[in-house]
């Protein structure tokens, strides 16, 4: 059984204090749910297009090489193939790399699909068949015979370590934390040690839906794009830059996203393929990837940590050292931050640190759920629990031991930390105070009992974005901003912003996103999608509050004459006064007088620049039990407590979802995900959902959800953090850690598996 509790506060603010009170908060269910269970949402391979051809990708058998003849004959017998595209018949689009960077691109020359006959990865696109149906399409591509010269190719990243290199430009957001101290000298000086190597294999995202573009070719000659993205604007930019198109000719809509987790933060190969093919038919396109084929690009890449923490008999944290190798592709270096975590969590003078990529014959690797955070947490948090158990102490009581209130890296205080109240809270729950200290001392019949814990952190930023918001005479409010919703639920929360702002129902407001003809808005990703969109639309929406107080002041014999904006409140679609709740003009009244049949405002908002200040975070205490079958090496999840601080909790129905989800895919990391390489071949073995290991119903047993009490005045005017990567980062190393303490074993390799516990 699944619950939640929520210790949050509500702080309201802004031109409607009571409304925001009745209505940030609310576990509000999801304004568009409905559709999505009744199947009236559709999603990009279901928009009907008539006249469409349909696109299928003959993917590349090796993984290095080139394409030495291509016959497609065959392929074009087929009735209502129209067309085959390769790299000896495309058109030609842009030549620069500049032109195919976009907004997630890390340094590098990107991936150029079907551009000449080098192959760099197994699975890379080497021909487009179109044809009238699918069925047609996926035929003709069987019959594409690919002839190709094999190069001696390298995937595996133990076998490269020896050319890791540190990266020269990085990509946007990564720095690596500066050494401090002297690590060597205190290091050698510390009464107790731990070294480890941790390590896991690449995963890939698997969201529900797969990757598609539709795209529809105007009788003006522009394009109206269907894509599966995480931000419409980026895929508009990539567009128009690699096919030299004006913006005004090119809209890209995504309404609805079947998940995406990153995946959908970088267009895809489907959307440039597909754009090609309809600019060359003159002809609608749709393409979809296939579930096998959605292993074709980016991922969470493979990474080797390695940790030295050294410490005084009395748990003190001397000295620590974080190193990490991760694989990127040889066209970009790909790095995230996977070291500096420890200098955010855990008071130390003496750290080093080191970040190195292996380049690989792999497809780029990719942002995907907590990148960097969940790597770094997992190998940092189970060195932290060796440490523990090195010192026999309790877990929680060396994390609080060298608990910090500053972030080290930067030397910064933080915007707001309620780490401690996690501990406590998340422990109180799931009583950590009757936790045996020695491993594999709790049994419950052929099962050994473990339990473990482990932190979390990450990052809470804004970026700039707009918004425009329109009221009509009716009284109805519409709000829009060129986001997307992956299915974090930002249509509701956003819903309930304007909602809470102008003081209206949630039922009289509705938020359009998903479409780059909309305000400006950054990709959806990073958690940072309600602080930096739902800023603007409060910005928006209290612009229009100004204009309707001046409008309501203008009405005959007006109790709101001479009224300023701290005078009053928006509630229940009028304005009161807050002296005399009975005083009051509708919104309605307001605009009627003034013979208005809308009103529309917009805004556009940036950062504070006294972000630049303060290390600005969500923060997690994540408590696991977990039972191991002694004889079959076997591990259920059997309970959960995640403890988060995450500012204001907006609407803490979705907010729930956000850290279940979070939770659910912790324990798949923990115990199944692996990206199998079969390095002969250099590919990917568990192309399908079949044979790659996801938690289903059956794996998922309490997760009990808190929300603890946590105000930010810094972090941006709604005082709300994200929620989607702070679910997911400590639930590995809780789990590992509870498998040592269920059985004596410490496992560093995840997934962990029954092979490696027996």
């Amino acid at each position: 059984m699944n619950h939640a509790v929520n210790n949050t506060a509500n702080h309201a603010g802004g031109a409607g204090d009571s409304a925001a009170a009745s209505q940030l908060g609310r576990p509000l269910s999801r304004t568009d749910g409905r559709g999505k269970v009744t199947g009236a949402a559709r999603y990009v391979a279901e928009i009907a297009v008539p006249g469409v051809a349909y696109g299928y990708i003959v993917s590349s058998s090796i993984a290095r090489g080139r394409v030495s003849a291509i016959a497609t004959e065959q392929a074009l017998a087929v009735p209502g193939v129209a067309h085959v595209l390769t790299h000896l018949n495309r058109p030609t689009p842009a030549w620069f790399d500049r032109n195919y960077r976009d907004d997630d691109a890390p340094p590098g020359s990107p991936f150029r699909p079907l551009y000449d006959d080098i192959v760099r990865y197994s699975g890379q696109p080497v021909a487009l068949v179109l044809a009238d149906s699918f069925e047609a399409a996926r035929q003709g591509a069987a019959l594409v015979r690919v002839d190709y010269q094999r190069w001696r190719h390298g995937t595996n990243l133990d076998h490269q370590r020896g050319s890791a290199y540190a990266p020269g430009k990085t990509k946007a957001g990564f720095a690596l934390p500066a050494p401090r101290g002297d690590f060597d000298a205190a290091f050698g000086a510390a009464a107790v040690q731990v070294e480890a190597e941790y390590r896991h294999a690449a995963q890939h995202h698997n969201p529900m839906e797969m990757h598609a573009s539709t795209v529809i070719v105007e009788a003006d000659g522009g394009l109206t794009i269907y894509d599966k993205t995480q931000g419409p604007l980026n895929s508009q930019n990539y567009v128009c830059k690699v096919f030299g198109l004006a913006p005004e000719r090119v809209r890209v809509k995504s309404a609805f996203v079947g998940g995406a987790f990153g995946s959908g933060l970088r267009p895809q190969h489907q959307l440039f393929l597909a754009v090609m093919a309809a600019l060359a038919l003159q002809r609608p396109v749709k393409l979809a990837l296939t579930r096998q084929q959605m292993f074709s690009f980016g991922h969470r890449p493979e990474t080797v940590q390695r940790l030295a923490l050294g410490a005084a008999a009395d748990g003190t944290l001397l000295a620590l050292r974080h190193e990490a190798i991760a694989e990127t592709s040889r066209c970009e270096d790909y790095t995230e931050n996977v070291v500096d975590v420890a200098g955010q969590m855990y008071r130390c003078a003496n750290v080093a640190y080191a970040h190195r990529l292996v380049a690989l014959d792999v497809h780029t690797p990719l942002d995907m759920r907590a990148p960097g955070g969940v790597s770094g947490c997992f190998a940092l948090e189970c060195a932290i629990d060796e440490l523990a158990h090195a010192l026999d102490m309790d877990p929680l009581e060396l994390r609080l031991k060298n608990y910090t209130e500053r972030d080290q890296n930067r030397d910064q205080p933080f915007s707001s930390k309620e780490l401690r109240a996690c501990f406590a809270q998340g422990a109180a729950h799931f009583g950590w105070n009757r936790r045996p200290r020695a491993p594999r001392t709790l049994q419950a019949g052929q099962q050994l009992v473990g339990w473990g814990m482990a932190a979390g952190i990450w990052g809470a930023h804004q970026l700039p974005a707009q918004a425009r918001a329109v009221l009509g005479a009716d009284g109805k409010l519409s709000v829009s901003s060129a986001s997307a919703d992956i299915g974090t639920g930002t249509v509701t929360v956003m819903t309930q912003i304007a909602a809470a702002t102008l003081g209206l129902a949630a039922a009289d407001v509705t938020f359009a996103l998903g479409d780059s003809a909309l305000p400006k808005a950054p990709l959806q990703g990073g958690s940072f999608t309600v602080a930096s969109v739902g800023t603007a639309v409060q910005a928006a929406c209290l612009k229009l509050a100004r204009k309707l107080l001046r409008l309501a002041r203008q009405v005959p014999r007006s109790p709101l004459s001479g009224a300023l904006l701290e005078d009053v409140e928006f509630a229940g679609g009028a304005i009161y006064l807050k002296a005399d709740a009975g005083r009051a003009v509708t919104l309605v009244e307001a605009m009627r007088h003034a013979g208005l049949a809308s009103l529309e405002d917009s805004a556009k908002t940036l950062p504070s620049p006294k972000h630049l200040r303060y290390n600005r975070s969500t923060h997690s205490a994540v408590f696991v039990e977990v039972t191991v079958d002694r004889d079959l090496g076997t591990v259920r999840v059997t309970r959960v407590v995640s403890a988060v601080a995450g500012g204001r909790i907006l609407n803490p129905k979705t907010a729930r979802s956000q850290i279940l989800g979070g939770v659910v895919w912790g324990i798949g990391m923990a115990l199944m995900e692996h990206s199998a390489t079969d390095h002969v071949l250099g590919r990917y073995m568990n192309h399908s959902l079949a044979e790659y290991h996801i938690p289903v119903h059956a794996d998922i047993h309490d997760i009990e959800v808190i929300f603890v009490e946590e105000k930010d005045d810094i972090v941006n005017p709604l005082g709300a953090k994200g929620l989607g990567e702070i679910g997911i980062v400590g639930v590995a190393a809780a789990v590992a850690n509870a498998i040592f303490h269920a059985t004596g074993t410490r496992v560093r390799a995840l997934p962990i598996t029954p092979d490696k516990l027996l």
